[in-house]
């Protein structure tokens, strides 16, 4: 025992935390202790009952177990860095002072997610630049920077929280250093997860409250009420047979997470991680935040009820997905039920809750062909209904649960949007489809009857079942007859080669069906068609002409555009990202587009420039 202890504290002085961490495969996951106050978790998990059990369960179910497989380079952006039924159609809310203002595009209504952009209707909360700038916002000819909390060269914040009935600010991201080693090295790094709270109540002095901080790596985070709940992971590798378990840093003490708080099931994966779970309560700093560790596979997206945290990961190379299902309620945070259906699921757009069901549409291979799915699962994650093979050899694309409907988009060569209908969660079907060019990326509602489209335009292969993409194609869907959806309009930015945050990001998404405005971020591509004096090919890419925000007039009549706004002036290149539009808001009359080198303020009726504040 004696020569155990030596073993890992020697370990522990020459690696803190083993990351091991791809572009392509970089997951992260949750974990959490439990407090003694918290309610048990169900019986279909248990817990290890010494550190010598943990040890032993890694060496014999875990597949990869040994050296470290994983190579890559660490990125700062892999590290840093929406609405379903029932949720806003318009992102608008009031201030206290009755001023009108768009929040973050969220998937869920009453539950918002962190981005690093928030406003009040009076101050907006930016983070960018490793800094947190508070934004004196409105009326926009009196707008000027208030503070700024800087952080050091070792700490990447990305994402933050705003909650306007404490004055409280959180701000949530890593700790890490980049090894010296260079690209596609093996590595070893101490990565950590922190989350900090400041009493924002004086915008130009933020007082810093506490903190609190996990080791392992950021994944999601979500808040509800005066809650914040966010996710860390720590990749669970025997390493000369010692198993470096998570550690809990608050207020100057260090916690090692016991084995014997670790929960996990009975099974083999490909590999396993430690996920945390914790709920840090915004508005009491005082309360100690509840956290609770389980032990899963790699954790690939999560969903987020008012009730529930959905975590899935992917199953060994068997093409299923693992479903964990726990119950949150302020600091209660309790596994409750696991399950597991066929194919992965795209994002957290693929999957819902709703009347005491869960939906998640995913994508299997059979026999070399893909398939699509949709099934729906009880309480306690058992599948009751599923509908399997749809759009068979077709990639899924983007998906949308609007109550007892789920709207799916596929894509081979043209692109088939299908209306499913989920009114009896043990037989869902399909009820009609719709089959135009192109594709989307992002549904969104406009109403209950009508979606948004964001995505690609496509020219269909010359011999060959396949398409070429084009510039971004923003749609109007028409789905109040079910068995016949229709296209109302649709509006085409740029050439091949043009692109959009949106087509990954929905938070970078401006809606308001009250103000019919439309606002998206693009890349505009250009092609040069002298350069082909025939024809111009539909393999062709354009090269990148101009960078900033699409202003709409969104109606059920269609598009009408507006106008644009750049950050990019005469002395910045294209390539200059820092100057690129990456978020957009309004407050009453007045959109703000946000980069990383400013903020513009332009009015909404003809965009006329009104102020504009550049940052260091």
């Amino acid at each position: 025992m004696q020569r155990e202890i030596k073993k890992r504290a020697t370990l522990y002085a020459i690696v803190a935390i083993i990351s091991a961490i791809t572009l392509g495969a970089f997951v992260y996951n949750f974990h959490v202790y439990q407090p003694e106050t918290q309610s048990p978790v169900q019986s279909f998990l248990k817990t290890f009952s010494s550190y010598t059990e943990l040890r032993n369960f890694l060496m014999t179910n875990s597949k990869t177990e040994g050296a470290f497989p994983f190579y890559g380079s660490l990125d700062k952006s892999v590290l840093g860095g929406a609405q379903t039924f029932g949720a806003p159609l318009s992102a608008q809310v009031s201030s206290a002072e009755g001023l009108k203002f768009s929040t973050t595009n969220i998937q869920v209504a009453g539950i918002d997610e962190a981005d690093t952009v928030k406003t009040d209707g009076e101050y907006i909360y930016l983070l960018s630049s490793n800094k947190v700038t508070i934004l004196k916002a409105y009326p926009p000819e009196e707008a000027e920077v208030l503070s700024k909390i800087a952080f050091s060269n070792d700490t990447y914040p990305v994402g933050i929280f705003v909650s306007e009935s404490s004055d409280r600010l959180a701000v949530l991201g890593s700790q890490y250093t980049i090894p010296s080693s260079g690209y596609y090295q093996p590595f070893y790094v101490d990565i950590k997860t922190f989350v900090n709270v400041y009493d924002i109540s004086d915008k130009t002095n933020p007082e810093f409250l506490t903190d609190f901080t996990i080791s392992g790596s950021y994944f999601n985070s979500r808040m509800i009420g005066d809650y914040v709940y966010f996710v860390a992971s720590q990749p669970a590798y025997v390493i000369y047979d010692t198993v470096i378990v998570p550690k809990i840093y608050s207020n100057e003490v260090i916690r090692e997470i016991s084995p014997s708080e670790i929960y996990y099931s009975n099974a083999s994966d490909e590999y396993f991680q430690f996920t945390t779970i914790v709920a840090l309560n915004m508005q009491n700093t005082a309360e100690e935040p509840a956290s609770k560790t389980i032990m899963l596979g790699g954790t690939s997206s999560m969903y987020v009820s008012l009730n529930n945290i959905y975590v899935t990961f992917p199953e060994g190379y068997g093409g299923q997905t693992s479903i964990y299902r726990i119950h949150i309620e302020e600091s209660t945070i309790n596994p409750e039920a696991q399950g597991k259906v066929e194919g992965r699921e795209l994002n957290q757009f693929s999957m819902d809750e709703y009347n005491n069901h869960f939906r998640i549409a995913t994508t299997t291979m059979v026999n070399g062909t893909i398939q699509n799915n949709v099934y729906v699962l009880n309480m306690n994650l058992s599948v009751v209904g599923k509908l399997e093979n749809l759009a068979s050899g077709e990639n899924l694309h983007s998906a949308r649960f609007m109550g007892n409907k789920c709207y799916l988009v596929t894509f081979k060569k043209i692109d088939p949007l299908f209306v499913i209908d989920l009114s009896e969660p043990t037989s869902p079907s399909v009820l009609g489809q719709l089959k135009i060019p192109g594709y989307s990326d992002y549904l969104h509602p406009y109403d209950d009857t009508h979606l948004i489209g964001v995505g690609k335009e496509t020219v269909e292969g010359l011999g060959g079942n396949f398409a070429w993409y084009q510039g971004i194609k923003i749609s109007l869907f028409d789905v109040s007859n079910v068995t016949n959806p229709t296209q109302i309009a649709n509006y085409t930015i740029g050439d091949r080669g043009s692109d959009s945050p949106i087509l990954s990001d929905h938070k970078a998404f401006l809606f308001d069906e009250l103000k019919n405005l439309l606002v998206i971020p693009v890349l505009v591509a250009k092609i040069d068609e002298s350069k082909y004096p025939n024809e111009v090919p539909p393999f062709a890419y354009g090269e990148p002409v101009w960078q900033g925000a699409y202003v709409f007039n969104i109606t059920l009549q269609g598009f009408v555009f507006k106008g644009s706004v750049t950050h990019l002036d005469s002395g910045s290149p294209i390539e200059d990202s820092s100057h690129w539009v990456k978020r957009s808001l309004y407050i009453e009359n007045v959109l703000y587009t946000v980069s990383d080198k400013e903020i513009k303020m332009n009015s909404l009726d003809d965009l006329r420039l009104i102020n504009q504040i550049e940052f260091p």
